[in-house]
């Protein structure tokens, strides 16, 4: 879609963003039509303020369906606003869209970033008529470690817990269908690499040998159910730092609970591509929340 796209999706759980985050100080270019609002403080993680910036068409004659962008960097970098000129593009289609903050390693260790994001889409759905979208509508997509984020907002339920006090407790924190770009699945797997394995050790704060159930706990595969949101998984064969075959357990598991969805599998693709494939990609990501949101 956007040259800037490219870069997010090669960067992956790398922390190399300093240069475009400065490039992103003046914030995006907003095209006639559209309407951004930066810095919305949603809610409290710990102590601390949680915000998102936002976008959607300046004209609404209903209730927009809403999609939530989820920024990677191995849960211990990264920024909302790397999302800034993608949030505008999808807007121009007609959503609602929020890139949102969360909280990061190693200041904040899980569940924080579980429920940071989660009281980002109650806050949305407890301010639906201010932001012109539709509660019912919902759509998270995420990028590496905030895949991982995603697809836990389309499995976990109220009753999983993880919920936090950040605010707008009376509002549900699932979505309804979700696109994960190249994000782990089963964090206690034994084909995690050496390279990632110590990026969910921080994550986590311990070590597998050290405490096995809290990786089974931070897991979308624990929580899969024919009820959960729609799940789209891209995935690349030669990723170097999310193996493909997370992307393998999380389709059989799907399958034996009858959860929709799908996997596509990009042939030779490490943890992020760019065009043709990224054009692809991201037309299928909004086809897909079209197909499942409108």
């Amino acid at each position: 879609m956007t040259r800037t796209l490219t870069l997010l999706l090669a960067t992956g759980l790398s922390l190399g963003l300093t240069g475009f985050l400065r490039a992103q100080d003046a914030g995006p270019r907003v095209p006639p039509g559209i309407v951004y609002e930066a810095d919305i403080v949603f809610g409290k993680g710990g102590e601390t303020d949680l915000a998102l910036d936002i976008a959607r068409p300046e004209k609404l004659e209903k209730p927009a369906p809403c999609i939530v962008f989820i920024h990677g960097g191995g849960w211990r970098g990264g920024n909302r606003k790397v999302h800034a000129s993608h949030i505008i593009d999808f807007a121009q289609r007609g959503y609602v869209v929020a890139t949102v903050s969360y909280r990061l390693v190693p200041s904040a260790r899980f569940p924080a970033q579980v429920e940071d994001v989660k009281c980002a889409i109650r806050y949305l759905r407890a301010h639906a008529q201010k932001h012109q979208l539709d509660p019912q509508k919902i759509g998270a997509v995420g990028f590496s470690a905030g895949a991982h984020l995603a697809m836990l907002l389309g499995t976990m339920d109220a009753k999983d817990g993880l919920e936090g006090e950040g605010g707008h407790a009376d509002a549900s924190s699932k979505v309804q269908a979700v696109v994960a770009y190249f994000g782990p699945t089963q964090l206690g797997a034994d084909d995690i690499p050496a390279v990632s394995a110590g990026m969910v050790n921080d994550f986590l704060g311990s070590t597998k040998e050290e405490n096995a159930e809290i990786r089974q706990r931070a897991s979308p595969i624990t929580y899969v159910d024919k009820d959960d949101a729609p799940l789209l998984i891209y995935q690349g064969t030669k990723d170097r730092l999310v193996p493909h075959t997370q992307a393998f357990v999380m389709a059989d598991v799907m399958t034996k609970a009858g959860m929709p969805g799908r996997v596509e599998l990009l042939i030779g693709a490490d943890h992020g591509w760019g065009p043709p494939e990224l054009t692809r990609t991201v037309e299928g990501t909004l086809a897909f929340f079209a197909e499942q949101l409108k």
